[in-house]
């Protein structure tokens, strides 16, 4: 049986909106925005409020090879517990992590969608799922296939002939800190978590206390200074 295989979504906040508003975002809840660089003075051109961050970079070579080494060493060592509440799903379709990336960057986020909408609708199939049945569940509907198809050739660049790719999307939320949550800590904090279809699950990348800077600072670290991102505020 032969993977399905979507057209690739472009890093564009334009294209990031008619996607959100098409899947049932409200469109005064929020709006995508570009971040153009990950350096202070970049950073502080986005507005306030940022709900959650989408970055696309290049997953290749070195690192490619760092992704699948931290995968092994969170398999063997563990990590921070991640709250029970995050959203995460597997990707099982190919070129659809821009799409991975915005459900997992709007659900995770505090926003209204419309109701008996694709998002609200996917959300309602997808309760006590996991993340394997979630991905299937979207497989099988064609709902978010034709609103990424719709959305992946309104951009600026033209669809290649060529789908193979080696960039990719993954996306960073907010969460409450869990480890503090089951201690019954008064002050719980928040954590900063990755969510990647393309990983094994979510990943606690530390302490957050200003999800842009944080995010800014940790993909630094751990993806690539070329990373290109857009914001959902």
């Amino acid at each position: 049986m032969s993977v399905p295989r979507w057209i690739p979504l472009e890093s564009n906040p334009e294209v990031f909106n008619s996607w959100a508003t098409a899947a049932g975002l409200v469109a005064s809840q929020a709006q995508f925005e570009d971040i153009y660089g990950l350096d202070p003075e970049l950073l502080g051109m986005v507005s306030d409020g940022v709900k959650a961050v989408t970055l696309l970079f290049p997953c290749s070579g070195a690192i490619a090879t760092k992704r699948k080494e931290e995968d092994e060493m969170i398999a063997a060592q563990g990590q921070p517990p991640i709250d029970p509440t995050i959203f995460w799903m597997k990707q099982t379709i190919l070129n659809a992590c821009g799409t991975m990336g915005l459900l997992h960057a709007l659900i995770n986020s505090d926003v209204t969608f419309a109701p008996e909408s694709p998002l609200a609708r996917f959300i309602e199939k997808c309760k006590d799922k996991t993340p394997l049945e979630r991905s299937k569940i979207l497989e099988e509907t064609s709902l978010f296939e034709r609103i990424h198809t719709s959305a992946a050739t309104s951009g600026q660049t033209t669809v290649p002939e060529d789908l193979d790719t080696y960039l990719h999307f993954t996306c960073f939320v907010r969460a409450p800190d869990a480890a503090a949550r089951e201690t019954e800590t008064q002050a719980h904090g928040w954590r900063v978590i990755e969510l990647d279809g393309g990983r094994n699950g979510p990943i606690d990348r530390g302490e957050c206390t200003n999800l842009l800077q944080d995010v800014a600072k940790s993909s630094k670290n751990t993806i690539s200074r070329k990373a290109r991102a857009s914001t959902s505020v």
